[in-house]
């Protein structure tokens, strides 16, 4: 649906309010491929100890990549702020995970099935940003063969890829509105606007779509996405049997509001 140009605030809040419905609707029948996590490369061995990126030797046939795929508590470009545990369902359900290059999700571009997918408490400061709290990340650790994905085997073990996008689907979504007149919607806006850490852009805004439940398709290598906060957090030498584990970017950036209200501009 597209939405209007409005004069005022209280106008497009009004059309968001009548036309919630139909809005929720149409976001649950479409993928959404979530804004990019980005940021400088951090090499970690399996013993913990940071290493550099020319560190991993040109010789090396498999190597273990460590992203993060999204962030929680974020409003993107879609006008979307993630609530922590929104995976959950999704991550007890899915048996196998996949990291695919660019969302293109088929046999040529599939990078690794060989992943472990988690979600992990973290610092928006152990990411880079100058936000305050932690974010809900969902990381994961992929073991990536450079014979079955020699072009981005080649391009993470030099540290050039830089964010990261979850593709997902809508489950669970509600309107937030920081409008007096609309009791439910301000309820929610009340409740998660404190935890949101662009805060400035979502009172900018006036609104958001609170997300409290989305399955996972997949994760991707993306050169740039819709979530900012998505880097590549580790990539070692792999030379043991799979036996990934649970478990950083540039300061806080400024949301395009302009840029979000366009892609409602069908």
């Amino acid at each position: 649906m597209k939405i209007p140009t409005f004069e005022n605030k209280p106008d497009l809040i009004d059309f968001l309010i009548e036309n919630k419905a139909l809005l929720i609707a149409e976001k649950k029948a479409t993928m959404k491929y979530a804004d990019a996590v980005g940021g400088p490369v951090s090499l970690i061995t399996e013993k913990g100890e940071a290493i550099k990126t020319e560190s991993v030797p040109a010789t090396v046939t498999k190597i273990k990549v460590r992203s993060i795929i999204n962030t929680t508590k974020l409003l993107d470009s879609h006008g979307d702020v993630h609530i922590d545990q929104l995976w959950n369902k999704s991550l007890k359900e899915t048996k196998r995970h996949y990291l695919v290059d660019q969302h293109k999700f088929d046999f040529d571009n599939t990078i690794s099935d060989d992943v472990k997918a988690f979600v992990k408490q973290m610092s928006w400061a152990e990411l880079g940003f100058n936000y305050e709290g932690n974010t809900q990340a969902l990381v994961y650790d992929s073991v990536i063969d450079k014979e079955e994905s020699p072009k981005m085997f080649d391009r993470y073990r030099k540290g050039k890829v830089r964010e990261h996008s979850v593709g997902m689907r809508y489950v669970k979504t509600d309107l937030a509105v920081n409008d007096d007149r609309y009791e439910k919607e301000k309820g929610l806006w009340d409740k998660y606007y404190p935890m949101i850490a662009n805060k400035e852009d979502a009172m900018e805004l006036g609104y958001f779509w609170a997300v409290t439940e989305a399955k996972n398709i997949e994760g991707s290598a993306v050169v740039r996405g819709s979530n900012f906060a998505t880097p590549t957090y580790s990539v070692d030498e792999k030379t043991e049997p799979s036996d990934t584990q649970e478990e950083p970017l540039d300061s806080t950036q400024k949301l395009d509001v302009n840029e979000l209200l366009s892609h409602y501009k069908l």
